[in-house]
């Protein structure tokens, strides 16, 4: 079975599916496609299937050129919301989110429907892959027992194993294709397999469990928010001692060892960094282990959108005015710079801790148009045309997501008072009586 499908994978014949087609299951199609695979995208939501069957990118570094290409004359990738056709691929790859719930408990409901789904289409002879970032066992212990319900043993009958997502929407320098892949299997075979898959496309990087590579990941961005929840904890206490934190960070990285500069922020956004680390958390209790690394910088970070709200608060007063009634633009609401992804963006929690507060809200997001219902916030709002409003029209403006594209200038022009989060009017070579740094 493993030397078949190898051949297949070699042959360019094996014919490969992605559960998920977003910002992880597109781009990944699309590496695949650019080494003559052949690719069927399952998605529930059927606009999106729409979409790509007519070229058409709904995310903004896919390119719509290379759609054409591959969907419409090529038609090596096709795509469909009906999961009885996964029979008709030799490899499954679940691309699907693992958000948390209100208690900030892994919700894997996601991945266990897809799952549930695939057992139900199993075949002999297929490779089932876990991509979606999750706590280490969930896939020997949560998928691999609904898998082998189908009555087909892994090792025997199928492959199954984990690959995390790497992905980094907008980085000009590391797309999909230039980013080791870590792989894994619960089996040896498996692990051949898939080594042979993702070696077509990029880097691999194999190691002996799934729980290593499920740990790995969880390790990458637990990192991350560690770190930046130090900065962020730096950044208020040096507020309060009149020191700029971004001339510290600055300083800091001129030394060529020992030291990896982050950077401070409104609040973490985006699919990983938020989430990641808690599955740990959760995790952990398992074993009678509390992980107060990851808990604490989860406060901090969480903790950043009030004090942004306190900064907004205090520049109004300066002015002589109070936030009931002001009128407040919000500047970005994408998680991070140049991108068109505003899943966990601290930007949904600023604006609503402004409304709350009987602020009068606007945003302006040159990549995001309108503002649509997420699990945390209903949100009804569209992005305003920044060079149609007339000066001074805001009492304050906050600057949550520093886009390379928004006209600074004109934007200080708007607002009486505007608040940088990001340190973006300073990199831009702006100096006003109207900025306060936050």
């Amino acid at each position: 079975m493993k030397d078949h499908f190898i051949e297949r994978i070699r042959n360019r014949e094996a014919i490969i599916g992605i559960i998920g087609l977003g910002y992880v299951g597109l781009p990944l199609a699309r590496e695949f496609l650019k080494k003559n695979f052949t690719i069927l995208g399952f998605d529930v939501d059927n606009s999106k299937i729409e979409k790509l069957h007519k070229g058409e990118s709904y995310i903004r570094h896919i390119d719509e050129q290379f759609l054409d290409e591959y969907i419409i004359k090529k038609k090596k990738f096709s795509a469909t919301s009906d999961f009885s056709r996964l029979h008709e691929v030799d490899a499954i790859i679940i691309c699907v989110p693992t958000p948390l719930d209100e208690h900030y408990n892994p919700d894997l409901s996601f991945v266990l429907n897809s799952t549930s789904i695939i057992a139900e289409n199993l075949k002999k002879g297929h490779l089932v892959v876990l991509e979606s970032t999750t706590y280490p066992g969930t896939t020997d212990e949560e998928m691999l027992p609904i898998l082998e319900k189908s009555g087909l043993k892994v090792g025997e009958d199928f492959f199954l194993g984990f690959s995390p997502e790497r992905e980094d929407p907008g980085n000009k320098n590391f797309d999909t294709g230039k980013i080791p892949k870590v792989v894994s299997s619960i089996t040896p075979n498996g692990l051949e397999v898939m080594k042979e898959l993702y070696s077509t496309i990029v880097t691999v990087v194999p190691v002996s469990s799934t729980r290593v590579a499920e740990a790995s990941k969880i390790l990458e961005n637990t990192y991350r928010a560690i770190n930046i929840a130090l900065v962020n904890e730096l950044k208020m206490v040096f507020d309060r001692m009149d020191i700029d934190i971004w001339e510290v960070i600055r300083a800091a990285d001129t030394k060529p060892f020992g030291f990896q500069a982050f950077y401070p922020g409104p609040g973490l956004g985006g699919h990983c960094i938020p989430i990641d680390p808690f599955y740990l958390t959760w995790k952990a209790k398992e074993y009678d282990l509390h992980t107060h690394f990851i808990e604490l910088a989860g406060e901090i970070n969480n903790s950043m959108p009030y004090y942004v709200i306190e900064k907004t608060g205090r520049a109004l007063n300066s002015l002589g005015k109070i936030m009931k009634g002001a009128k407040i633009l919000v500047v970005g609401v994408a998680y991070k710079p140049d991108v068109d992804d505003m899943r966990e963006s601290p930007a949904l929690k600023i604006i609503d801790l402004l409304l709350k507060e009987e602020a009068i809200v606007e945003y302006y997001d040159p990549y995001i148009p309108s503002l649509p219902k997420t699990r945390k916030y209903d949100l009804i709002l569209n992005s305003i045309e920044l060079e149609k409003i007339e000066d001074n029209r805001y009492d304050a403006a906050v600057i949550v997501t520093n886009h390379s594209n928004i006209d600074y200038p004109v934007l200080l022009k708007k607002a009486c008072v505007v608040i940088d989060t990001r340190n973006a009017l300073n990199q831009e070579g702006l100096h006003s009586d109207k900025i306060r740094k936050a």
